[in-house]
């Protein structure tokens, strides 16, 4: 994810004047949220409404914290500042030690769970390097584009474009990645048990950390402050912004409500192909959509017949938007900002096609491969990060190309 300029999303603490403008968006956001949810409470029942309501949240919290991964590797790799990613670490932390004990029981209130659990393969390790590539090219990842979509920056709408065309591109190819080298899955809370899983993971982390803070020492003398806000404690929490902490606690808390609430984890990339698939039918491009291996998997047939409102990982993305547009609202923030050079543009429809093709073959994004696989104890979490870290040094590098500063 990529911070905007500080119109979208600022660390520095700035009290609501809402302007008749302002309370218009917030009223029309919040009353969008609302008629959405009666709708689908009324057509789908209440599951599926809560499924909404969860993405808002989502959307909001990533908002308030600017809670970033493109961002946060970004400044890593060039300026060797680590703060935002070791709330990152923060956030797994939490994740694994909810997540682990509850997949080895396999149920969780009543609603039987499941982890991401993937094959280490050729397809994971190409597809996240250049989903790394193209997230800093295309100035935002899965998420990031959502709710910066949502706050109000429309440039990354041609990043989010991309990426439903990459993904529905990667469909089609889908059989033949399948075929190329892979290890079976490797799930830690099996291999290990759950206490040892937890404890190797918490170790990783804090080994990521100490790494962290030993560059940013080295190259700076100090660490990096976050900003102080007086703003007092339930204003904040209404209307940001939030330190990443409150953000990494939030999104790891959200994301066991998830799996509490539909049996899996968090996952945006999923909705993707979908919204390609839709897409293309309507454009009546002539694709044989229905034939393509992907699309004949269990659970994909019925996602591919059914309309996007039935399926949960769009619901989710489409209530992210929303709650990052109640965030921005509530924040006294939203503008619509769409201006974008003629590179810029090129660069994220560009990014977002690595995007799309890249979490596709690799069995998701920053959100479902990285976080839902390591909070799954999936080895190829791990592996989607490495490689999707190495492609972002490679396209934090590639930026200029685009118009676009490398930090």
């Amino acid at each position: 994810m990529t911070r905007f300029p500080p119109s979208s999303v600022s660390t520095t603490a700035v009290s609501p004047a809402y302007p008749p403008r302002q309370f218009v968006a917030l009223g029309a956001s919040a009353a969008l949220i609302l008629a959405l949810t009666g709708y689908l409470f009324s057509t789908q029942g209440g599951q599926t409404s809560l499924v909404l309501l969860l993405g808002a949240a989502l959307g909001l919290a990533l908002y308030h914290a600017s809670f970033g991964f493109t961002s946060a590797w970004r400044s890593f790799i060039v300026h060797g500042r680590g703060r935002a990613l070791r709330a990152q670490m923060l956030m797994l932390t939490i994740a694994v030690c909810l997540f682990f004990p509850t997949l080895a029981s396999g149920e969780l209130w009543g609603q039987n769970v499941n982890g991401f659990v993937r094959p280490l393969s050729v397809s994971v390790l190409f597809g996240a390097f250049i989903f790394g590539i193209g997230m800093q090219v295309g100035n935002g990842c899965a998420s990031g584009n959502l709710y910066h979509a949502g706050g109000g920056q429309l440039r990354a709408i041609p990043s989010m474009i991309g990426f439903a065309a990459g993904a529905l591109w990667a469909t089609h190819d889908y059989e033949w990645w399948t075929t190329q080298p892979s290890l079976a899955p490797v799930a830690l809370i099996d291999t290990l048990g759950v206490l040892p899983a937890i404890a190797l993971n918490l170790l990783v982390f804090a080994a990521i950390v100490g790494l962290s803070l030993w560059i940013e020492k080295r190259r700076h003398g100090t660490l990096e402050r976050e900003n102080v806000t007086q703003t007092a404690g339930a204003r904040r929490l209404l209307c940001g912004p939030w330190p990443f902490v409150w953000g990494a606690i939030a999104l790891a808390l959200l994301n066991f409500a998830t799996l509490a609430l539909i049996g899996r984890p968090w996952a945006v990339a999923l909705g993707y192909p979908l919204w390609g698939a839709k897409a293309a039918e309507v454009l009546d491009l002539g694709l044989d959509i229905d034939f393509w291996g992907y699309w004949m998997m269990p659970g994909r047939d019925t996602a591919l017949m059914g309309g996007i409102l039935e399926d949960s990982a769009s619901l989710m993305n489409i209530g992210v938007i929303l709650g990052a547009l109640l965030a921005a609202t509530l924040a006294g923030r939203f503008s619509l900002e769409w201006k974008l050079p003629l590179r810029q543009w090129l660069g994220t429809l560009i990014g977002g096609l690595m995007l799309g093709y890249g979490a596709t073959i690799a069995f998701g994004c920053n959100i479902g491969a990285y976080f839902g696989g390591i909070a799954s104890g999936s080895l190829h979490g791990w592996l989607w990060l490495v490689a999707a870290f190495a492609g972002s040094f490679i396209g934090t590098w590639l930026r200029p190309l685009f118009g676009m500063k490398r930090s």
